[in-house]
């Protein structure tokens, strides 16, 4: 095993790369709550688990250093702690490395951005047992080669994510959930920065955050009523569209339901993956050799399926 930084580094990480070694097949195991995300890992391949823990706090620099293993939920405990977050709207039972390597934002994406742009450096396990240390500590570090990000959504293929440094937010004052009747694409262009608008085909749920004055302006152009919650998502099938393709949406027996300003929609039914572009299905098979030529991490799972 080699280390390639001088800078102080937790033993559990040390011992995880241990763990993921140089040689046989493995596969990182979290919560398991997105576990068939890119397929199953192969039969045999050997299970390790990232560390777990939030290593610190700096509530004045709004970022948080945590284990790879670290339940959503326990890091957003701590952050709450200095009035803080990261808006993983996740399983509370997923882990943070978990979270990152299958790449899926939140409901809450539409203000908040997609779930990379938190990640400011990631220390991950590469194919040969190396301790990698990619981006930095700081909002501002945005220099070289965004290795860090390119792991956000790799399922483990590129890299087992051990530790990873995140850009935390202030908890809004206020949270409200609404719903009602109406076109979706107008309320969206109506409300300044809404954090989600759901859409069915008949009904729209839309959340709304903020200072509580601005929340209830804007409340107040919709006249829709005030619920707890947001509805429950299907889960089986996932599309990501254009957003402007989401007005084709037909309103049939299929239960869906769509991220307005976004372009994901939520299904009942399992759907075909789109298929990639002969360069891309180039580029990411090309990133694979070079980063696991041996093809040993996480085996069974596809970043290109088509």
């Amino acid at each position: 095993m080699g280390v390639n930084t001088q800078h102080f580094i937790e033993e559990p990480i040390l011992q995880f790369a241990s763990d993921v070694g140089s040689v046989g097949p493995v596969t990182v195991v979290g919560g398991r709550t997105q576990w068939e995300v890119g397929g199953l890992p192969l039969l045999g391949s050997r299970e390790v688990r990232a560390p777990s823990g939030v290593w610190s706090h700096e509530p004045e620099e709004m970022t948080v250093r945590c284990g790879a293993g670290t339940s959503i939920r326990e890091l957003n405990e701590k952050c709450a702690q200095f009035g803080q977050m990261v808006p993983f709207d996740l399983n509370p039972e997923a882990t943070v490395g978990g979270a990152l390597a299958v790449g899926r934002s939140g409901f809450r994406r539409l203000r908040y951005g997609p779930i990379r742009d938190f990640a400011l450096r990631i220390r991950h396990i590469d194919h040969s047992g190396l301790l990698v240390t990619s981006g930095g500590p700081t909002v501002k570090n945005v220099s070289g080669y965004d290795l860090c990000r390119l792991l956000v959504g790799s399922l483990g293929k590129l890299g087992c994510i051990a530790e990873v440094i995140l850009r935390c937010l202030p908890i809004p004052e206020t949270t409200l959930w609404l719903t009602g009747t109406g076109d979706p694409f107008k309320i969206y262009n109506q409300l300044y920065r809404p954090s989600s608008i759901l859409w069915n085909g008949d009904q729209v749920w839309v959340c709304l955050e903020g200072v509580k004055s601005d929340v209830e302006s804007q409340a107040a152009l919709l006249g829709f009523e005030e619920v707890s919650s947001p509805p429950s998502f299907p889960t089986r099938g996932r599309m990501s569209l254009e957003p402007k393709a989401l007005r084709g949406l037909v309103n049939d027996s299929n239960d869906w339901l769509a991220e307005i300003g976004v372009g994901v929609v939520h299904c009942a039914e399992t759907q075909t993956p789109v298929p990639l572009s002969d360069a891309n299905k180039l580029l990411m098979s090309d990133l694979e050799r070079r980063l696991d030529p041996t093809g040993r991490l996480n085996p069974g799972r596809e970043l290109v399926t088509t």
